[in-house]
């Protein structure tokens, strides 16, 4: 079955691709440093954030000491800082198609499907020669079933300007791990950069393996700090 155009077009809007989630720099308003922090979807009390469909909260994982800062729309949530930090979290609920391909083709199928087919495909299309690493893993116990992925983005970096050194002869490869899940009706994609492949990428040599090593740790540590949600309607079933 193939995804519903309109389905796709609603995706798009409302938190693909999850790497074009960008904060708000200085450079926007120059003039008036003291100007207020961009209107969020979602809550910020203290340090915890929870999503505008109520479905999770999290402790935000950026400092503002370091240039932490959170941006949002309605579906994805994105925290960065200046140094070491890009991570998203989109959470979008399982519209009647996506419960039909969940129901039909099972949890790791559904998943893979999912990531290939929405997330990279949409990744593809900004950064040219952009490829999914064919070392997925299915982990079927953590979060009743999930899918590590990793990605090489070429030019794709949300740190390219911090290059160590000299700038690099030719774009850096950047590579991002992503988590996949769902969770309370809704499909989660947790996402992060392996900063340091290049901002340190003249003395980073870690292998393809121990690469996703690091990026699976990290990914599941933001996910281990997630509070899920259960919705009013379903917890009345």
């Amino acid at each position: 079955m193939k995804f519903p155009a309109r389905a796709l077009l609603v995706l798009s809007l409302v938190g693909l691709p999850l790497a074009a989630q960008t904060t708000t720099t200085a450079t926007e308003d120059q003039t008036d440093t003291s100007a207020a922090p961009p209107q969020l979807y979602g809550q910020l009390t203290g340090d915890l954030y929870t999503a505008p469909s109520g479905t999770y909260q999290i402790p935000v994982p950026v400092l503002p000491q370091l240039g932490g800062t959170v941006s949002d729309t309605a579906n994805t949530v994105t925290f960065d800082d200046d140094f070491t930090t890009h991570i998203s979290i989109f959470a979008f609920p399982l519209s009647r198609e996506l419960k039909w391909e969940y129901d039909t083709r099972g949890t790791k199928d559904f998943l893979a499907w999912f990531f290939t087919n929405i997330v990279m495909a949409d990744f593809a299309k900004r950064f040219p020669g952009a490829s999914m690493e064919d070392n997925g893993l299915f982990l079927p116990k953590y979060q009743d079933g999930s899918l590590l992925v990793y990605m090489l983005l070429p030019g794709g970096s949300y740190f390219a300007n911090q290059a160590m050194i000299l700038p690099p002869p030719k774009p850096l490869v950047a590579k991002r791990g992503n988590i996949l899940f769902v969770k309370y009706g809704m499909i989660f994609v947790v996402s992060t950069e392996l900063t340091e492949r290049v901002t340190e990428h003249l003395i980073f040599n870690k292998t393809p393996a121990e690469e996703d090593q690091i990026l699976r740790q990290r990914l599941t540590a933001i996910v281990d700090k997630m509070r899920f949600i259960k919705p009013a309607t379903e917890a009345k079933d």
